[in-house]
């Protein structure tokens, strides 16, 4: 599993399919920057401490990004009002890349790790550990 992976799968789409789904990659990588990359069921994904953390996928007619976490997409409902989802999956057009989310006026520094929720996967105590993640700011709002 590698970076190398996730390139040939994004080297495959055609634009603007690649655009959008590189901005999402950025993304995850600036608030996940330890998480490896790789493929898991065929689709990019991120994994941090051998736990996959977020994914996405190109489909015919859309765009999907993967929290993967059940309380993402429902903690966020108001701000995806105009997304179509289903309970693990947030769909978004192939020529409009997905907005910016809300920006943290506290903390400049740590923006991108406000702006959505991502479960990262129990700490050493083995308390389950909540942290914010993006999906990614887009390419034609704001650039990673």
């Amino acid at each position: 599993m590698s970076d190398q992976e996730v390139d040939d799968y994004l080297a495959k789409l055609d634009e603007p399919k690649r655009r959008s789904l590189e901005a999402v990659r950025r993304s995850i990588l600036v608030v996940t920057p330890e998480a490896e990359q790789c493929l898991s069921y065929g689709m990019p994904a991120f994994k941090v401490e051998g736990k996959t953390v977020a994914g996405f996928a190109a489909f015919k007619n859309h765009l999907s990004y993967f929290p993967h976490s059940g309380s993402v997409l429902a903690a966020l409902a108001d701000e995806l009002s105009g997304y179509e989802r289903t309970k693990g999956a947030l769909h978004f057009r192939i020529d409009e890349p997905l907005p910016a989310w809300p920006r943290s006026e506290a903390d400049p520094d740590t923006d991108a790790r406000a702006q959505t929720r991502l479960e990262r996967p129990a700490a050493a105590s083995g308390a389950a550990r909540s942290h914010e993640h993006s999906p990614g700011p887009a390419p034609s709002r704001l650039a990673v």
